[in-house]
């Protein structure tokens, strides 16, 4: 009997281009889903006569009630080892087995400075300008050299940011909840003293902490309103470490001199969302973890994932 498996959120067509999926030409069918599902009754429909799916990232939640609508699912992958919006003892109620993959900190990292860059030099302001036939410069870019750096999190992604500021000569400061001063020290990055000076001493402050209950709303408009005026804040982790419409709001008044955003409280963020014409932001649609070599991880572990399980001996499983 021939399986059928679902890949959903295959925007770029990269699923079937980026990995080899031969080892199971015979045994599964793949129905790549360019088109991403909101409405969970329409997904319960689409996914109801597939047997595997494969999901990208936590774009889409499996809930109890999902679980329950889709009686043919027996194998759930996520890319990445981590995923919060899989509802994982359901799955294990319904007899389903939960799979992740590996993931590069490569891509967040380099799209987290690409961001950076691209606020302190006004890249899009001067692009959109020279391509519509605008003034010939109208921005002063900032340096980077000697100013000073705040990570909110020195973890596994911030650790490599701060490596990249250090370089570019700029003073780093780090802190979190619970970070220590031998992890500050182990980076070469000094440890603030609190949230609130963190905030207050920086020109730029990026975002790499991973959501939690402690974490959510980290960042409101009393935090916002200790930045500099002429700082960045810079966000390719969770949006809902940033309050939205504080954001948004200290955007419009000029509180802060802009952002860079790859993490929206929607996603795909609709038409008519109010970020899509924010004032000083520089805005991409969740690419932090999007390149050719963390896909190739991707889908290749997924389809590795596939065999093991159709062997009896799933690996990589979740939590």
């Amino acid at each position: 009997m021939t399986l059928r498996c679902a890949v959903l959120d295959d925007f770029q067509n990269a699923a079937t281009t980026l990995a080899d999926w031969s080892p199971l030409a015979g045994r599964v069918d793949v129905t790549c889903f360019r088109e991403h599902f909101t409405d969970e009754k329409e997904l319960a429909r689409a996914l109801a006569e597939f047997d595997i799916v494969v999901t990208l990232r936590e774009r889409v939640a499996f809930p109890a009630p999902l679980f329950a609508e889709l009686p043919r699912l027996k194998l759930l992958i996520a890319s990445g080892m981590r995923n919060s919006v899989i509802d994982h003892a359901a799955a294990a109620a319904h007899g389903v087995t939960v799979c992740g993959t590996a993931s590069s900190s490569t891509p967040p990292v380099e799209l987290t400075w690409a961001l950076l860059l691209g606020l302190a030099r006004g890249l899009v302001t001067e692009n959109t300008a020279l391509r519509e036939g605008g003034p010939w410069q109208s921005t002063v870019g900032h340096d980077l050299h000697g100013r000073t750096l705040g990570l909110l999190g020195l973890g596994r992604i911030g650790s490599r940011v701060a490596q990249v500021g250090l370089a570019f000569g700029m003073r780093v400061l780090a802190w979190s909840h619970h970070l220590t001063k031998e992890r500050t020290d182990e980076i070469g990055v000094e440890l603030a003293a609190s949230k609130e000076d963190l905030l207050a001493g920086s020109d730029f402050v990026s975002v790499h902490l991973a959501l939690s209950e402690r974490t959510r709303a980290l960042i409101g408009a009393p935090e916002l309103a200790l930045m500099k005026p002429g700082a960045y804040l810079v966000n390719t982790s969770r949006a809902a470490i940033v309050d939205q419409d504080a954001l948004l709001a200290a955007l419009h008044g000029a509180r802060i001199a802009g952002a860079g955003v790859d993490v929206f409280d929607v996603e795909p963020l609709p038409a008519d969302h109010p970020m899509r014409s924010a004032p000083r932001l520089l805005a991409t649609p969740h690419l932090g973890y999007v390149s050719r070599a963390n896909y190739a991880t991707y889908y290749g572990q997924a389809v590795e994932n596939i065999e093991a399980f159709l062997a009896g001996s799933p690996v990589r499983t979740l939590p």
